[in-house]
């Protein structure tokens, strides 16, 4: 299952993400929020990313107005690897290379066929392992 959720400024995006997914019938849970008022993208962050680390698995997808504050909140917590990006390569490597687990995405950065692109991306690649399996862990070490 795939924890979702956005600030106000993500939450159209966000809205987009779900009916793609629901399209490709990948289960996920929305952790807000759930209307365009006003909220605080720290609180959604770290809601997603605490489920995601009881979980113990599995991957989320922030979204809020860059992507950037989401990134950061999200990178505060041990085991998550988030990234935040607007481009193919940039997500692909983060899961080939980096084991990313969480995706933050701009809504105001990229549009929503972008976006849906990205989150296949994020979702159907596999982390590599291998040589960057030590690199993981020296970052979990940090």
């Amino acid at each position: 299952m795939v924890l979702i959720g956005s600030d106000h400024a993500g939450f159209d995006l966000k809205e987009e993400i779900k009916k793609h997914l629901d399209e490709k019938g990948i289960s996920f849970k929305d952790m807000g929020c759930f209307n365009k008022n006003s909220c605080d993208y720290p609180d959604i962050a770290k809601s997603v990313c605490k489920e995601l680390l009881e979980k113990k698995e599995g991957k989320a997808i922030l979204v809020c107005g860059t992507g950037v504050g989401m990134s950061i909140v999200a990178n505060k917590f041990l085991d998550i690897r988030a990234v935040c990006a607007s481009d193919f390569y940039s997500v692909c490597y983060s899961r080939l290379h980096n084991d990313s687990n969480v995706l933050c995405l701009g809504a105001r950065v990229v549009g929503v066929g972008v976006a849906l692109e990205l989150v296949d991306v994020f979702l159907n690649t596999n982390f590599e392992g291998g040589r960057h399996e030590k690199r993981v862990l020296k970052i979990k070490d940090i």
